[in-house]
């Protein structure tokens, strides 16, 4: 069992899960059932699901989690690029996030690698 606390990988993915809380403030109210939440919740699954990963026994579990969050990494990606299509996102705010989740998912791709190794 890891301390998930300790991986850069959570840290950063932490942060960002910040991010797109405050970024779905000024969404259209018509849209905090559907849009807003969506993004909400695959921001969460990404800290949440490697907190879980490293909370079960042994690498071969922590892997699967993994690709859990690199799912959640790209359905979020997703939503910032619909939200930024959509009028919803500022263009500057748009590209941070998704640089933030370029990393996160180059940072995903080094440690399932490490485990694997």
């Amino acid at each position: 069992m890891k301390n998930y606390r300790e991986l850069k990988i959570w840290q950063r993915s932490h942060a960002l899960a910040v991010s797109p809380y405050q970024a779905t403030k000024i969404f259209p109210k018509d849209e905090v059932f559907a849009l807003t939440n969506q993004m909400r919740r695959a921001c969460v699954s990404i800290p949440a699901n490697i907190a879980e990963g490293c909370g079960r026994e042994g690498d071969a579990e922590l892997k699967r989690f993994l690709t859990i969050v690199l799912g959640s990494a790209c359905e979020l990606d997703y939503y910032v690029l619909l939200s930024c299509e959509l009028g919803y996102l500022d263009d500057s705010v748009s590209r941070r996030l998704g640089s933030e989740i370029l990393e996160i998912r180059r940072m995903l791709g080094s440690f399932v690698q490490r485990l694997k190794a």
